[in-house]
């Protein structure tokens, strides 16, 4: 199962920061992700990057049972 990787706001919402979370395309794993973490996640999607293996990828990038999903939201800091 892909292993989904949160960070900063999106970690937060979820409440961690690594979860294994079901799907053969990257859409699929943020929809499943979004069932199972509720609406405070699921809003912050739209704002964020995703990365599979370290590669900018898109909602229809193909991911297989030992990937690694990665969602960036946009941070600042100073």
């Amino acid at each position: 199962m892909p292993i989904l990787r949160l960070f900063a706001t999106v970690r937060v919402a979820a409440g961690t920061g690594k979860a294994e979370i079901p799907g053969v395309s990257v859409d699929e794993v943020i929809t499943n992700a979004s069932a199972e973490f509720g609406s405070d996640f699921a809003e912050l999607i739209p704002i964020c990057r995703v990365w599979v293996n370290g590669q900018s990828a898109t909602t229809d990038t193909a991911v297989g049972p030992n990937d690694e999903v990665a969602l960036l939201p946009p941070v600042s800091g100073g």
